[in-house]
């Protein structure tokens, strides 16, 4: 691909129509990355493809190549259709069938002289109608020289059937060698199986289908002083809406009057509602619970953090791990081998003198009991669970390389504002006259020093005395005239301190000292100890002074402290930690914590932090709580134990089946059930994940 057409690569999200198992999906995306310039990735479980193509190709283009592999491909709708409904006609019908004639075929005395035709009357709807979604599968993998899962069933049931017929119309056998039950109980059990698992496939990807549909719907703007319904599609940055008590905040903004209580829960999962007042940022899709708010629009549309977090899960789910690559791999081969062990299978019994009656079983039951759709599920379905169960939870993976490394790392390295501390000053010592002076003073102050004093006054005092003559001076303080007195304030600190001293003065005398300080989060002591039960060695890392570190890395019980480090060091402080032979983890959340995030084997970003660092991450914490960073790490290594639970079990139930199967030990309906089971242990053990707490 020449550089060129690199700048105008594009990328799309195509939904494949026809897949029915693994295979199908590797076939998909074998013949998509065949394409020159075009790399794709195929997801069984979401059943869509993640393509980048090349500026001399069109949409149109990829579909044609997806329709000539014998699968269909569209652009997503909003609403994904309910395909389990035609599957549940079926099932029901095919069960209702197969009941009688597998009861009365285990039971001879109930057999009577006609109940051969009647068994195949019973059977002929369930092996045509009940079972043409594989028949017709089949057909369209013959017609483009491959094989599929589908193409063992309907081998199978074809098999099944011809053999019974052939039996029954030329009166070669008796009844205990017709095998019309056998075909209709497999067709039924792997409908059943199809169907549970279409099922659970929808419920696996609920938790980012509900994020989608947290948004609001409409949205009152305020326009002339009149207030006015309109659709959210409508509403541009800049304008600004109401948001009631009990209603959602229809996108990201700034409040610009009144204070309410907002409950974030829903995208953060942080139970305590959040107070907010005018200049206080809010989220769209959080619910206003307490008084009337005007925001300001700042983010519309794919802009807000609501559809950023919905892209990031969807990347997620539509990423492959490096383990699910392995099963793609036996996958794509794995059907042409069932087909010629089964014909082994075959030839072995007849070559070493059994019937053909217990040869064609063994083959029939060697070309039901080999699935590769557990193969193909164990990795996608735990992923769609364990991401969205994450965002539920305020948990951002990115993608299913993270997880590995997540069980890998041993040291987390944090930064300090903003991530151990609160990040904004606030006063620790002081009250009285002195703090409300100084504060009426400060209050005219846009200094973060000043803005702790003013706050911490008017929640004190209320309403602040009046400032006349204010002036600033850098690196000195202000001054002021309050109530008839000239009153300044400046600095009065030791450089190493952990604190910021000021002295307030009026009429010339130094009347007492106020302090301030970047106050540590109250949760970051017990997250420190969680990260620590998870293996994990903390160390502190900042730009501030080694006293102001040491006493912060103290009350937050971390031992190891990096301090005076400038921004641009930061990556340096990871590569060394990483030469070492540490596996790092990095959470921060500024701007000048991006590249040492993208350097950390593990980036973790504060969600309430800047999206330089938000980008740079790996996982995104969207609560400003380091608990957070405990708990994604929690849920990244549960989804990964997961998907190698589900991998080793799907892999030890071919081992185990195949050659029980072809040694004659296992009953093509039997053989049936278990497969079924296999792809619904798989979907079962991943929507455990659910229960994540």
């Amino acid at each position: 691909m020449s550089s060129a057409e690199v700048a105008t690569a594009a990328r799309v999200e195509l939904a494949i129509g026809g897949m029915t198992c693994a295979s199908c999906a590797a076939r998909v995306e074998r013949k998509l990355n065949k394409v020159d310039g075009v790399t794709a990735t195929v997801n069984y479980a979401t059943e869509k493809a993640q393509v980048s193509y090349p500026g001399g190709l069109s949409v149109d283009d990829l579909k044609a190549v997806v329709e000539a592999a014998g699968y269909s491909a569209r652009l997503p709708e909003p609403e994904a259709p309910d395909d389990t409904r035609e599957l549940r006609k079926r099932l029901l019908v095919s069960a209702a069938l197969t009941v009688p004639l597998v009861v009365v075929a285990m039971v001879p005395a109930w057999q009577f002289a006609a109940w051969p035709w009647v068994s195949l009357a019973l059977a002929a709807p369930v092996v045509t109608w009940g079972a043409w979604p594989f028949h017709r599968a089949a057909a369209v993998n013959l017609r483009h020289a491959t094989a599929t899962m589908d193409t063992l069933i309907s081998l199978g049931v074809v098999a099944s059937v011809a053999w019974s017929l052939y039996a029954l119309l030329f009166g070669m056998a008796g009844h205990h060698d017709l095998y019309f039950e056998v075909a209709a109980a497999v067709t039924t059990f792997i409908l059943a199986g199809r169907y549970f698992e279409t099922r659970s496939k929808r419920r696996a990807g609920a938790a980012l289908r509900a994020l989608m549909d947290l948004g609001a719907k409409d949205v009152t703007v305020l326009r002339d002083g009149e207030e006015h319904l309109v659709p959210i599609k409508d509403l541009q940055v800049g304008a600004v809406f109401v948001a009631r008590p009990g209603e959602k905040i229809a996108t990201d903004g700034v409040v610009t009057d009144g204070g309410s209580a907002v409950d974030t829960s829903l995208l953060t999962g942080e139970s305590v509602p959040v107070e907010v007042g005018p200049g206080d940022a809010v989220t769209g899709a959080t619910v206003n619970v307490g008084g009337r708010l005007l925001v300001r629009a700042t983010r519309v549309g794919a802009d807000t953090r609501l559809a950023q977090m919905a892209r990031l899960v969807e990347a997620a789910q539509n990423g492959k791990a490096e383990v699910q690559r392995l099963a793609d791999r036996v996958s794509a081969v794995f059907v042409p081998a069932v087909v010629f062990a089964a014909l082994a299978t075959l030839a072995g019994w007849l070559a070493t003198g059994g019937t053909a009656d217990a040869a064609f079983t063994a083959a029939v039951a060697v070309l039901i009991i080999a699935c590769p759709c557990a193969l193909g599920l164990a990795t996608p379905t735990a992923l769609l669970v364990g991401t969205g169960r994450g965002a539920q939870l305020g948990i951002l993976i990115k993608g299913p390389e993270v997880l590995e490394s997540t069980r890998r790392v041993d040291t987390v390295v944090l930064d300090k504002t903003g991530t151990v501390t609160t990040g904004r000053m606030a006063l620790v010592e002081g009250d009285g006259e002195v703090l409300r002076l100084a504060g009426a003073v400060e209050a005219a102050s846009e200094h973060p020093i000043g803005r702790a004093i003013a706050d911490a006054a008017r929640e004190r005092f209320g309403a602040l005395p009046a400032v006349t003559g204010f002036r600033s001076t850098p690196g000195r303080g202000v001054t002021g005239v309050v109530e008839g007195r000239t009153v300044s304030v400046g600095r009065a600190d030791a450089a190493g301190t952990d604190v910021t001293t000021v002295g307030v003065t009026w009429d010339g005398e130094l009347r007492g000292t106020l302090a301030v300080a970047d106050a540590i989060k109250p949760t970051s002591a017990r997250a420190v100890a969680e990260l620590r039960q998870l293996g994990l060695e903390p160390i502190l890392l900042t730009g501030d002074s080694a006293g102001v570190a040491r006493a912060i890395a103290a009350e937050a019980g971390i031992d190891e402290v990096v301090a005076e480090v400038l921004p641009e060091d930061k990556v340096d402080v990871v590569k060394r930690l990483q030469a070492q032979g540490r596996v790092v983890a990095m959470v921060g959340d500024g701007v000048n914590d991006a590249a040492a995030l993208a350097q950390a084997d593990l980036g973790l970003a504060m969600g309430t932090g800047a999206d330089a660092a938000i980008e740079a991450g790996d996982l995104t914490l969207v609560r400003g709580d380091l608990r957070a960073a405990a708990d994604a790490i929690r849920l990244a290594r549960r989804t990964l134990a997961t998907i190698k639970g589900n991998l080793f079990w799907a892999f030890a139930y071919n081992v185990a089946a195949l050659p029980l199967a072809a040694l004659g030990l296992l009953d093509p309906m039997i053989a049936g059930a278990a497969m079924a089971c296999s792809s619904a242990f798989v979907v079962s053990n991943s929507l455990r994940l659910r229960r994540f707490r």
